[in-house]
């Protein structure tokens, strides 16, 4: 049986503004998003069967039709079925090592590495632009987790630029393992809270864009200007999740105590990080934080950040 094992980086936002309403229901977005070394392993094996399967031993992730991995090789399905009636079906894998409803992307990244080992597998020979095209059909944060590194996204998260990599640098991810915080509630709060703020005439968005590509964080991320990037990171999501969840909030003030570039809550959360210049500074905060909570529920994951996204396997 032919197969393909790759590895699916999660992802956390450096910077994340909530712009305004899109006339396709999504919120306009402003993010700049990172690639760390923490990651899932995917498989994707031929089964000679014209049939989708998912399996993972993690309890919360689900192996039917709402898997958005699942969904990636349906669209691909969809989209060359004559490769599929040739090649046959798939089994995908899924071993986890992402936390799950983190806020780190794991299933678009999951997802993203199916688009690529399907498209080995089915010998589709599709771009990467063609494949972060389908990518954004599953999910607005699949493309940047096919493309990796260090970007600008912009829309509703889908339309990338990339930035320098900011390779060298180091991360403490922390997250409890029993919490999540839905994304769509999220968004919802920060629209009921925030939306006269909104800014929904195109040029205004435009603007407010063209404003974060040449503002101060880009600049240090170009410059490797490690002060000024953790003095700089931003989250619109934690006016809204951290006076919900005040154990989120403890846990970033916590953080950022124990040093460190800087501290930020990811995506809609809950997972918090903070930036290391070292692994040695990183293994410090790591250790650290589970001295000051010794909370079993807390998962503590020093790692670094990377230029990959999705990474074959040799």
């Amino acid at each position: 049986m032919r197969f393909y094992s790759l590895r699916a980086a999660a992802k956390i936002n450096l910077y994340l503004e909530i712009i305004g309403d899109r006339p396709d229901g999504f919120h306009e977005l402003v993010m700049i998003m990172q690639s760390v070394a923490l990651a899932d392993q995917i498989t994707v094996r031929a089964i000679g069967v014209d049939e989708i399967r998912v399996r993972c031993s993690h309890f919360e992730v689900p192996t039917d039709q709402t898997n958005l991995a699942y969904q990636a090789a349906a669209l691909l399905a969809q989209e060359f079925p004559d490769q599929i009636a040739k090649f046959g079906g798939v089994e995908i894998a899924i071993e986890k090592n992402i936390p799950v409803g983190a806020g780190l992307a794991g299933g678009s990244a999951n997802a993203a590495a199916v688009l690529v080992g399907l498209d080995l597998l089915w010998q589709l020979g599709l771009s990467q632009l063609e494949l972060q095209d389908l990518g954004a059909k599953l999910g607005s944060d699949v493309p940047f987790c096919l493309m990796g590194g260090t970007a600008i996204a912009t829309g509703r998260g889908e339309e990338l630029d990339p930035l320098a990599g900011l390779e060298p640098l180091h991360v403490v991810l922390a997250k409890y393992q029993s919490l999540s915080v839905p994304t769509p509630w999220a968004y919802k709060a920060y629209r009921e809270q925030f939306g006269d703020r909104y800014l929904n005439e195109p040029q205004q968005r435009q603007d407010r864009q063209q404003r974060v590509h040449s503002g101060a964080m880009v600049a240090a991320i170009s410059q490797r200007d490690y002060a000024t990037l953790g003095q700089e990171l931003c989250n619109d999501f934690e006016k809204v999740v951290l006076p919900v969840h005040p154990q989120v909030a403890q846990l970033k003030a916590t953080m950022a105590n124990l040093g460190g570039l800087g501290t930020l809550m990811s995506g809609s959360g809950p997972t918090v990080f903070t930036l290391a210049e070292t692994a040695a500074q990183a293994e410090e905060i790591a250790v650290g934080l589970r001295q000051a909570i010794p909370d079993e529920d807390l998962g503590i994951w020093p790692t670094h950040l990377t230029s990959t996204g999705i990474r074959l396997d040799p």
